[in-house]
């Protein structure tokens, strides 16, 4: 990787040059308004290779899982085919206007709901909506389900959402958001809801649960169905946070379990690139208790047309229109590409990869809960004396690895998270284990070299809270 320091584009203009030539406006020219007229545009001034190189070097700086092995817990950055970006960059899909009609959109609405068939299929549950853009936001649309159902039912006293330590961390403001009361479940010894808590926290004013499952210690909740019951008799309903559905995809059935409604991130399991703040879907499937809240439209079939049909109890739309289209493009081709089994061993090599690399791992390096993992597992990065995990992500960028998830989830102290995806070789497996081994024994012998790091890129450690607070958002000559 080319990691010499790229002088800014000011900085390469020469007055006089030009990159590219237009021809005379053959239209009459519009007056502009003068509050938009402005004296000069000191714009640089370069010829096109020179543009071309630019911005060519520049783009070879950014890190991608086209380039280097990406293991951010939770997050799932993992290698997705590229026939899903052609699939979804077809004319026929990318030129449909949004506004077209219903008769005009007859092939897109099929996939639509062909999609929402083959995803509550997947999840074991009645009926699904693809409209919520994120995980967030498909989770804040499954609180209101719950919030609706009871309002509906004239239950006004159920306010309190529990939600288990091991959640993800978007959990509780979804709660707060929603106008409903958090109350955290602490995890028991093995990583797992404490049942014991659980039950006293249980009583008249209980909306429901949030559970994350496989949690964010990357760990199945063995006492899942007992959870689900637990909250059930006690009049709440039970929301699953799907996000790490790419773990059990095509083995175990959240809907079977006895969850009412979860949200899945197609962005992450279903083949469209995570990360960024680019486009996903955070889909909401519910059961037969809540299908008629769902947010809508959902697409409907009526004999052999396809139709946007809102569901009788809504909480009404998410989004406009109907999500982010492409993304369900992407995953339709996904889903339909790899059928039941490619969806199953999916699930079954993105296990074996976590488990595989946390054997490794664990020689060197704290792992709190110990029992198999799931899709991902949780280490500490208190391995030296005056090193903090920070400094060990920080120096896996000199080696070439993308750090992973770091001080996240909040009861590992020193958390690192590694999620390797089921998309990664056993060499990159063993290269980064390797790795990590390297630099505990920088962090004994020279732990001067993790608080410098990284070295090797063209900006050093930077102030990320300066940076967060005080961003630096356009270029001042």
């Amino acid at each position: 990787m080319n990691l010499t320091p790229e002088p800014l584009v000011y900085g390469l203009s020469s007055p006089g040059r030009v990159g590219v030539v237009l021809p005379e406006s053959d239209v009459p020219v519009a007056p502009v308004p003068a509050w938009l007229e402005r004296d000069s545009l000191p714009l640089p001034e370069l010829d096109e290779l020179t543009t071309v190189r630019h911005f060519t070097r520049l783009s070879q700086k950014n890190f991608s899982i086209d380039t280097n092995f990406y293991p951010l817990g939770s997050c799932t950055m993992k290698y997705n085919p590229k026939a899903n970006e052609a699939a979804a960059a077809h004319p026929s899909w990318r030129n449909l206007h949004p506004y077209a009609g219903e008769s005009m959109s007859q092939g897109a609405l099929e996939l639509v709901f062909r999609l929402q068939e083959i995803l509550a299929e997947i999840g074991g549950f009645k009926a699904v909506s693809l409209q919520p853009a994120a995980g967030a936001h498909g989770e804040l649309a499954g609180v209101f389900m719950i919030r609706k159902y009871h309002l509906e039912r004239g239950d006004t006293r159920r306010v309190k959402i529990l939600i288990p330590d091991s959640a993800h961390g978007t959990n509780p403001a979804s709660c707060t958001m929603a106008g409903l009361e958090a109350v955290t479940i602490p995890s028991n010894a093995e990583g797992g809801v404490d049942l014991e808590a659980l039950k006293a926290a249980l009583g008249p004013e209980l909306a429901g649960i949030m559970i994350t499952n496989p949690n964010t210690l990357g760990l199945f909740e063995r006492n899942i169905e007992e959870i689900c019951r637990l909250v059930h008799e006690s009049g709440g309903l039970v929301y699953g946070d799907g996000a790490n559905m790419n773990a059990v995809t095509g083995v175990f059935r959240p809907g079977d379990a006895g969850i009412d409604v979860m949200h899945f991130n197609l962005h992450k399991t279903f083949s469209t690139p995570h990360g960024g703040g680019g486009p996903g879907v955070g889909m909401v499937a519910a059961n037969a208790t809540l299908a008629e809240f769902l947010p809508g439209p959902l697409v409907v079939k009526k004999g052999d047309v396809f139709a946007l049909e809102t569901p009788p109890k809504s909480i009404g739309r998410m989004k406009a229109f109907y999500g982010n289209f492409a993304v369900l493009v992407r995953a339709y081709a996904y889903v339909r590409m790899l059928g039941a089994e490619g969806l199953r061993r999916l699930a079954e090599n993105a296990v074996l990869n976590a488990n595989y690399l946390k054997v490794l791992v664990e020689k060197r390096w704290k792992v709190k809960y110990g029992r198999r993992c799931m899709h991902e597992f949780v280490a500490s990065g208190d391995i030296a004396e005056g090193v903090h995990t920070l400094d060990v992500a920080k120096r896996l960028i000199d080696y070439g690895f993308h750090p992973p998830t770091i001080y996240f989830p909040l009861i590992v102290p020193e958390a690192v998270m590694i999620e390797p995806t089921e998309t990664e070789s056993k060499e990159t497996l063993d290269a980064f284990a390797a790795v990590l081994d390297r630099i505990a024994d920088e962090a004994r012998d020279n732990p001067a070299l993790l608080h410098d790091a990284p070295t090797t890129t063209p900006i050093g450690r930077l102030d990320e809270v300066a940076a967060a607070r005080c961003p630096v958002l356009c270029y001042r000559a």
